[in-house]
């Protein structure tokens, strides 16, 4: 989840952000007890020095096909790329685990490649995925939280279950906002205890942003070349634009959340990062599907689609887009980069109406942080009921942490556990009026934009370029972002770069009504190779002048 959306935007916060780039932050923040002491680091290895650069799914399919590299060849480069870049070079603490298993897997698929068996765009592709999904393997899951260390589940997520069936190898855990950046009011993005602090790829001491941080730095800096993470409001698209990458927050119910460490029955969703949209539309396929486990997958077959159908250049031509008026005025500088968007969004024959979702989904941000503190409670207490952990319930959990608050909590507490397991169930009044309020509100006023001014899509900024690590105060907003009226509503989200501010990513958001997945990726794809935005990081330690 990004927690910052619940945070007070003040005109200060965005002021404050426009003059930080010249002024860079203080590498120290970033330290935690998993790093402290260490010496920072030196720069990656060049693009030239890792075969794998920048490399898509397309690609990693032919080199496998051709011979040039087998899959067990693909995890071995990726594994070498992690073991330089992750707790060594730059340090970026993307990926919390490997899986042991990896190689072996790897060999299985080089041997049914060689006996004529192909399983489809993902065989042999090595994926990362946040480490609040299941894998009934020798990883561990813990959503960051050394209450769950060592925790193995019983049995794959669903979403696990389908990309192994795809022929992805699981390469890996990335690392995550503990909990999903569900604990403290004050929390920092990508830091996590069992993890400790992922660093932005681009600009060191900058933020990943959360929770999907791991996912998102992984990804960006090349460890992968696509990678899973999770939503509630804003933990895919907003890592996916302060990383330089291509996110999507599928529609709720359109991916099973079975076997994934919950926040909210209502937002929670997985979903695809990757360097490219297309590589975002294959990784989209291999995930969904109907789970019984899961209630809201009901009839989303009825969905399902082929995501790469609309990915053409002229995709944009005779459209109409809804851009958020708010988003174009402003000191932030992301301002001129949306503005420069739109033109390139005219030049492919689309038109562009100015609207104002977030007027009418503001008033939201509160009601919509009461539904998650009812959900994430009960979610979780089913979760941890039959897991087989340590702990077995939330209270559980902040017992835990109490006892253990020197490692758990050395920077921040756990004000947002607390607040949660301070909830009455989902039979209060008090959580029904809100729920009501905020999934209603949020799908009227999208509706509202969408059918009067006849639209096929709504613009905003993902959210401002990534703001400076800070364990003292935790995160701070950036004045700008665009996750929450997508994410209370249930419906699609997609985020694709649209430049940088300083060397620092933003993204453009792209978002619709329920299902419409395949036509905002049509979109995104569109924008992407009119753009051509996306640039490999470049490990800087600070923001130069």
């Amino acid at each position: 989840m990004n927690r910052r959306s619940f945070l007070h935007r003040s005109a200060l916060a965005s002021a404050t952000l426009s003059a930080l780039p010249m002024l860079g932050c203080s590498t120290e923040t970033t330290k935690t007890p998993a790093s402290a002491g260490a010496d920072d680091a030196a720069a990656a290895p060049a693009p030239a020095d890792f075969p794998l650069h920048e490399a898509t799914l397309a690609q990693l399919a032919d080199y496998q096909r051709t011979g040039r590299y087998t899959a067990r060849q693909l995890c071995a480069l990726y594994l070498e790329r992690i073991a330089a870049l992750n707790q060594k070079g730059p340090k970026l603490r993307a990926v919390l685990a490997l899986n042991p298993d990896a190689l072996a897997l790897a060999d299985q698929l080089d041997q049914e490649r060689k006996a004529g068996k192909l399983r489809g765009p993902l065989h042999g592709i090595p994926v990362l995925l946040k480490d609040n999904l299941d894998t009934a393997d020798q990883q561990a899951t813990t959503a960051g939280a050394l209450a769950l260390a060592g925790h193995r589940a019983k049995q794959d997520a669903f979403v696990v279950k389908q990309l192994r069936a795809a022929g992805a190898v699981v390469l890996g855990k990335t690392n995550l906002s503990e909990w999903a950046n569900f604990r403290s009011t004050r929390s920092t993005s990508g830091w996590s205890a069992v993890g400790g602090q992922t660093r932005n790829p681009y600009v060191l001491d900058r933020s990943p942003s959360g929770s999907s941080a791991g996912s998102g730095a992984a990804v960006a800096a090349n460890l992968c070349a696509v990678a899973v993470g999770t939503e509630t409001d804003g933990s895919v698209v907003s890592p996916a634009s302060c990383n330089g990458l291509v996110g999507l927050k599928p529609t709720v119910g359109l991916l099973s959340r079975a076997g994934i460490i919950p926040i909210s029955s209502t937002q929670d969703t997985a979903g695809p990062m990757a360097r490219t949209v297309r590589d975002a539309a294959l990784l989209l396929a291999a995930l969904v599907g109907e789970d019984p486990a899961d209630v809201a997958t009901r009839g989303s077959a009825a969905h399902h689609a082929d995501y790469t159908q609309l990915l053409t250049p002229d995709a944009l031509r005779g459209k109409r887009l809804g851009v958020e008026k708010t988003h174009l005025t402003g000191t932030s500088g992301a301002v001129p980069l949306l503005k420069a968007a739109l033109d390139v969004l005219r030049q492919q024959g689309a038109t562009i109406v100015e609207v104002e979702v977030l007027k009418a989904t503001g008033p939201l941000s509160e009601p919509e942080f009461q539904v998650l503190l009812y959900e994430f409670k009960d979610g979780l207490n089913r979760y941890l009921a039959t897991a087989g952990a340590g702990v077995r319930s939330l209270a559980d959990v902040i017992a835990f942490n109490r006892a253990h608050a020197a490692e758990s909590m050395p920077f921040f507490q756990q004000e947002i556990l607390e607040m949660a397991c301070n909830t009455t169930g989902l039979a209060a009044p008090a959580y029904l009026k809100a729920v009501a309020r905020t999934q209603s509100g949020a799908r009227a006023a999208l509706a509202t934009a969408l059918q009067t001014n006849r639209l096929d899509a709504i613009l905003g900024i993902t959210t401002g370029p990534a703001w400076c690590i800070d364990i003292v105060n935790g995160d701070y907003s950036t004045g700008v972002d665009f996750s929450s009226p997508a994410a209370m509503a249930g419906y699609p989200h997609l985020t694709v770069p649209m430049g940088q501010v300083q060397g620092l990513p933003v993204g453009l958001s792209f978002v619709g009504t329920a299902w419409c997945e395949a036509q905002l990726l049509g979109l995104g794809y569109a924008f992407e190779q009119a753009s051509k935005h996306r640039r490999a990081p470049a490990f800087r330690g600070l923001v130069e002048e």
